[in-house]
């Protein structure tokens, strides 16, 4: 086995265990999954431990979603957008400058 598909991040192992993250650091918590930090910062669990308590069914599924809303989704839009979105009011803004003036 690799190393890079060896360990998973909380997000992926939330994804095969079919939970939310927050229980996923609570089974870490509880030391019912080990974890490990990569260089000190990122936690990491095993696949195989992940795989296998998903195959015994020591963890019950949640059933869970969150509506994604408008007001939420133009949030995201202009916080992973404003470097693109200021640079073109600056750029807007020397090109009238450029030309008008």
């Amino acid at each position: 086995m690799t190393t890079t598909a060896q360990y998973i991040t909380v997000r992926e192992t939330a994804q095969i265990l079919g939970i939310s993250e927050k229980k996923v650091m609570d089974l870490v918590d509880e030391k019912k999954l080990l974890a490990y930090r990569i260089a000190g910062q990122f936690l990491r669990l095993k696949k195989s431990e992940v795989v296998s308590m998903r195959n015994t069914g020591a963890v019950v599924q949640e059933n869970f979603s969150q509506p994604y809303t408008a007001s939420e989704q133009i949030k995201d839009f202009f916080y992973f957008n404003d470097f693109y979105l200021i640079s073109g009011a600056v750029i807007l803004g020397l090109l009238y400058v450029i030309i008008y003036l």
